[in-house]
């Protein structure tokens, strides 16, 4: 392994505990970077941009925890394989033509002029 890949691990975030911690780290950032923003812009430009400031550590901690979700153990495997259904994906962004037993059309799709 190259030097640079051995630093590189070190930043990766494998537990909740470590997403927990820089969860924490961001959220204490936040709140001083919010009292500054109350202190240089009285009255409620300072207060909506604290705010704003509050709002990240939710956001990058529910990201954080979904990327280091624990995994879900192996099923036991049996003797006889589970067989999957398959089902053919719809469009949903329009409706499908119904087969009539005369085509591939549907009756409705005749004119009548």
């Amino acid at each position: 392994m190259t030097k640079l890949s051995k630093i590189g691990r070190l930043f990766v975030i494998k537990t909740r505990l470590e997403a927990y911690l820089v969860t924490y780290a961001i959220a204490v950032g936040a709140v001083e970077r919010g009292v500054h923003y109350m202190q240089n812009y009285p009255g409620n430009a300072g207060v909506i941009l604290a705010a704003a400031c509050l709002g990240v550590p939710f956001i990058a901690g529910a990201k954080l925890l979904d990327s280091v979700r624990p995994t879900e153990a192996a099923p036991a495997k049996s003797a006889a394989p589970a067989r999957r259904r398959e089902y053919r994906q719809l469009s949903r962004s329009r409706p499908r033509a119904g087969r009539s037993a005369h085509g591939l059309t549907s009756p409705r799709s005749h004119r009548t002029d």
